[in-house]
């Protein structure tokens, strides 16, 4: 039975595609690892070409992901939901219906900046140099998933 993890973020062009990708690209075959957005713009697109050349820079390919929206059954369906800011925390924990489905959902930071409840920006609108720090941000943040992932699941 294969472990699944969800990587949320607000449109699932930007940051949770690159954190799906990064992570996906740490981890064996017995996990699976998606993405989607709190909002529905984007359903169906590909993520942000911005978001392509940073990763496709640092030897990750992502151009195949498409956009999907969060749905409730995600809950069920996915064992670990990491979300990329406190925003996003709060749509997906209001979408929860249990203390089980609460306790799945987790700010990706936290895994760097414990209990800090650090926010992954948003370069959609931000400086030239944001994607590629949320790149940073996210690959320091997945190399720690990963490993825990693996000791518990291998």
């Amino acid at each position: 039975m294969p472990v699944k993890i969800l990587m949320v973020c607000l449109g699932n062009i930007c940051r949770s595609p690159l954190a799906e990708g990064i992570l996906a690209s740490k981890l064996p075959e017995n996990f699976i690892v998606d993405s989607a957005g709190t909002g529905s713009w984007h359903v169906g697109n590909s993520p942000d070409k911005r978001s392509i050349a940073v990763a496709t820079k640092n030897g990750v390919n992502i151009q195949n992901q498409k956009g999907r929206q969060f749905k409730t059954s995600d809950f069920d369906e996915f064992d670990y939901i990491y979300v990329m800011d406190s925003s996003n925390y709060s749509d997906i924990i209001d979408l929860a219906k249990t203390p089980e489905h609460k306790n799945k959902v987790q700010l990706i930071l936290n895994e760097l900046f414990p209990d800090e409840n650090v926010d992954v920006p948003d370069p959609y609108y931000g400086v030239a140099n944001g994607f590629d720090n949320v790149y940073q941000m996210l690959n320091e943040a997945t190399d720690i998933i990963a490993k825990k992932l693996i000791e518990k699941h291998s």
